[in-house]
């Protein structure tokens, strides 16, 4: 088989007969020669010809055959130049040694041309499949280096979309271990205008970049609706839907929402599709289990949704313990299960409860040994504490850019049924938090907001008496009356005005709240300075303890609170 291309030969030979007859019979073939008559020669025409087969004689004066093929092959580098040596030599060790210098082949003496001209065509063959690899190689490299910038560059978005939150908090312990670059597995929390936290634990479907493209638009619902104050089963809703709309059909995301309230002791929980999870009794060394009551978001309809949750009492030190299926079903080398059984066994045998985070991690590793994760994995430690230890809310703008607006008037009011049903928080909240620099006050505007609406809503338009939470029966037969004005509602209206004026230094908020209720004697309580007794009457004073001032118009249904900020 003849090369489909002319080929350049150098011929290196001392002996001017045997380079013409080679010359003869390589040009015969149709390829071009050039020659050399020893080592240094040949190497000389290497450098100035660059030829692609190289026939050369083993003994030569000034520099031997196997000498200039060590230096041939180091000038070629990652090129292929096939060394074809011509000899008489027949000793097996000598023969070893001229491959050893870089020779790819022999040709003996006498020459013979049908041979030549095989060899000459093998080679051909060969140099052109190693310039393809070659191609090839680059070709991917360059791919590679791309791709790696894109993944560096799409981890850099994915991190600061899915960033920590407030998983740096003194209660929280947690490992976040991808298989890949990209981690299948979500742990987000962050903390409520009302001062309790938000966790969410999600397993997406797979691992590496499939599964993390979800968790940028469920991270961003997470984190925007619950600065705002949305609760659970809304944030929950909102994810739902979206993974529903974005993901392909298989995909879906298993999720463990927690709502995690310091004030009340009290966790509220939604789990679909996670194995169980335990709470941690730290007084009793009790294990509870927590299971999956739903099924993963991204799979039901809107319609369909159940937004249920779970409540569990905790006491200070209790803790909850969640986990992706990477530790459950994470594997040894003869391909067992850790399983269930190995991991409640971990807090059976426990005897120091601050150390049970670090020997789930050590166990999990000591089983899986040198065979390594073949999944993401995720644990996370969440213990009850006072709020003090986690500190206040503190929910900034993430730039310091002022586009917001500064000069604005709206009023917002809310009638009949809605006013039943909608809880208009989050929304309010919303609008406050495109102020600048507002939303570093969201926790005081919440609490403000809440106790104004309570108030408006229970005793303005529901006629609910205070004085009735004395004590815990006082408590149920408010709600319960409460709940009875609630059914038999059809008219009523709560109005919010808001105004909001830039200072030189800040702004100021006015809220103006009026309800469609017969008011109350707003001037023997002023009289009073609106005294705190009890458990009742304490709203006020809460109020007064957030805004510059108070001030009750009308027939004591309207009122009025001014804030000012200043900003930093």
């Amino acid at each position: 088989m003849e090369a489909e291309s002319p080929l350049k030969v150098l011929i290196a030979d001392d002996n001017k007969s045997d380079r013409m007859i080679l010359s003869a019979i390589v040009k015969k073939m149709g390829h071009e020669v050039c020659e050399a008559a020893d080592g240094l020669e040949a190497i000389d025409q290497f450098k100035t010809q660059f030829p692609d087969i190289i026939l050369l004689d083993v003994i030569m004066p000034n520099m031997d055959g196997q000498e200039a093929a060590l230096e041939i092959k180091a000038l070629a580098g990652e090129d292929m130049i096939p060394i074809i040596f011509l000899t008489s030599l027949q000793d097996a060790h000598d023969l070893a040694k001229c491959l050893d210098s870089g020779g790819d082949d022999f040709l003996t003496k006498p020459y013979n041309k049908v041979i030549l001209q095989a060899k000459i065509n093998a080679f051909s063959r060969m140099r052109r499949m190693h310039h393809t690899l070659q191609r090839q190689r680059d070709v991917i490299r360059d791919n590679n280096e791309y791709m790696v910038h894109e993944q560096e560059v799409a981890k850099a978005v994915y991190d600061n979309v899915t960033h920590a939150g407030c998983l740096h908090l003194p209660n929280l312990k947690y490992l976040l271990s991808p298989f890949s670059v990209f981690n299948g597995d979500v742990l987000l929390a962050a903390r409520k205008p009302s001062g309790s936290m938000h966790i969410l634990l999600g397993d997406f479907t797979g691992h590496g970049l499939p599964a993390a493209i979800g968790a940028m638009p469920l991270a961003e619902i997470f984190y925007g609706m619950t600065a705002k104050g949305f609760s659970m089963e809304g944030i929950l809703r909102e994810i739902n839907i979206k993974l529903k709309n974005i993901l392909p059909i298989g995909y879906f995301c298993c999720v463990c929402m927690v709502n995690l309230n310091f004030r009340k002791e009290e966790i509220e929980v939604w789990m679909g599709g996670l194995p169980d999870f335990y709470l941690y009794r730290h007084d009793s060394k009790a294990i509870e289990n927590v299971i999956s009551t739903h099924l993963p978001l991204g799979v039901l309809s809107s319609q369909a949704f159940d937004g249920n949750t779970q409540k569990y009492s905790l006491r200070k030190n209790d803790k909850l313990y969640m986990w992706s299926d990477g530790i459950v079903e994470s594997r040894n080398d003869f391909g067992d299960l850790f399983g269930e059984e190995r991991l409640k066994d971990i807090f059976k045998n426990n005897q120091n409860d601050d150390q049970l985070f670090d020997e789930i991690i050590q166990t999990v590793n000591e089983f899986t040994g040198e065979r390594g994760k073949d999944d993401d994995t995720t644990l996370l430690e969440v213990r009850m504490v006072d709020e003090s230890e986690v500190g206040e809310v503190n929910i900034d703008l993430s730039s310091g850019m002022v586009t917001g607006p500064l000069d604005w008037n709206m009023c917002y009011t809310l009638r009949g049924d809605t006013l039943k049903t909608f809880n208009p928080m989050p929304l309010m909240l919303s609008i406050l938090s495109d102020v600048p620099y507002l939303n570093g006050l969201s926790g005081q505007l919440y609490t403000l907001m809440a106790e104004l609406f309570s108030n408006a809503f229970e005793h303005g338009v529901l006629s609910l008496n205070s004085s009735l939470k004395q004590d815990a029966q006082g408590f149920a037969e408010y709600y319960r009356q409460r709940e009875n004005a609630i059914k038999e509602l059809k008219y009523g209206q709560v109005s919010f005005e808001f105004d909001h004026k830039p200072l030189a230094d800040g702004g100021k908020l006015v809220i103006k709240v009026t309800d469609s209720g017969s008011g109350f004697d707003y001037k023997s309580k002023q009289d009073k300075q609106f005294a705190n007794q009890g458990y009742s009457g304490r709203g006020i004073p809460l109020i007064l303890s957030i805004c510059d001032n108070i001030e009750y118009l009308g027939d004591g249904n309207i009122v009025k609170v001014e804030l000012s900020w200043v900003a930093d």
